[in-house]
């Protein structure tokens, strides 16, 4: 079995959710934590292309999870790293 070590790649900078999503009660904490680590989730491919070019180049960078109960929600770092809101997919 090969593990695979995640680390931060760029700042979050402050952490914000919506109302939305913050009255759904749940710890975003893992998918903070995997959007940091370049772990874009449920993605095509060239949007995670996008990030990675993002990390080098500048620019906004954007994730997508599925929650348990199958919501789905993004988590979007602005391109200065300055702040990084969660939100339900439908409020984007």
């Amino acid at each position: 079995m090969t593990y695979r070590i995640l680390e931060p790649r760029f700042p979050l900078g402050r952490t914000v959710g919506t109302s939305a999503v913050i009255a759904l009660g749940i710890d975003l904490t893992r998918y903070l934590f995997r959007h940091q680590c370049g772990d874009w989730g449920d993605l095509c491919d060239e949007d995670k292309q996008a990030n990675d070019n993002a990390l080098v180049q500048g620019g906004r960078i954007l994730s997508s999870y599925r929650l348990p109960d199958e919501q789905k929600i993004f988590v979007i770092t602005e391109s200065d790293r300055t702040s990084t809101c969660v939100m339900l997919s439908e409020e984007y």
